[in-house]
């Protein structure tokens, strides 16, 4: 656990990572209101602690001239520790089901667990009113508040494949998720519900992603997915 002023900052650290990885030390210094320098000591520790890694550049950052500055995002390690020491007892609880009253029961159990979190999030969403792209801002601050570390990303503006990626970087289920993907499929299930359009999971931590990201189209409506 973190413990103390300067370590507690480097957990500041950590979280924001997780939260809006991949991210360069000076978008970290600038979100968190610190010093570039203070910034990369608690990189520096971070990686020594193999809680945090580099992320190889894609894309536009590719497309730059010169060296494309360092990015980070959270180690396997990393979220371990941000995630805590349930996860033994959750996997134990997830086998003793599936054994004694089969796949069918953990789905179940997937699914109210997915139905309770939309509950949640459900009035934030509503109250941002028709938009989607307004919908989905507020579902990843509702998905935040229950530690998600979920963020936006428009993709595609101005084109018939427009959208968003809401992103997760931290999942409290990660580790079990990997074995029970029901956890993945019914949460995608409900933000298609909640937001009242169907959505795409396109990575996911339980399958070795930095990231969890679900499309969002924003461009052509599409029917609510709905349980059979």
């Amino acid at each position: 656990m973190f413990i103390g002023g300067e370590v507690s900052t480097r957990e500041r650290v950590l979280r924001t990572i997780s939260e809006r990885g991949p991210i360069t030390a000076a978008e970290l210094a600038e979100s968190l209101g610190l010093t570039p320098a203070a910034v990369r000591r608690h990189l520096d520790c971070l990686a020594h602690d193999e809680l945090v890694e580099e992320h190889e550049p894609t894309g536009a950052a590719e497309r730059k001239r010169g060296r494309p500055a360092r990015a980070y995002v959270v180690s396997s390690l990393g979220h371990a520790r941000l995630r805590g020491d349930y996860d033994s007892l959750a996997g134990s609880v997830l086998h003793f089901l599936r054994e004694t009253a089969g796949d069918a029961a953990v789905t179940e159990f997937a699914r109210q667990r997915a139905e309770s979190m939309a509950r949640q999030a459900t009035p934030v969403v509503e109250a941002a009113g028709p938009d989607v792209g307004s919908r989905t801002e507020a579902l990843a601050a509702a998905l935040t508040d229950q530690g998600f570390a979920a963020s936006t990303r428009p993709v595609g503006n101005d084109t018939h494949l427009a959208g968003v990626q809401l992103c997760q970087g931290h999942c409290p289920v990660q580790h079990v998720a990997a074995e029970f993907p029901q956890f993945c499929e019914e949460e995608a299930k409900a933000f298609s519900r909640t937001l009242g359009v169907h959505v795409q999971r396109l990575a996911s931590l339980a399958h070795g992603d930095h990231v969890c990201t679900t499309f969002v189209p924003t461009a052509t409506p599409h029917a609510t997915e709905r349980d059979s």
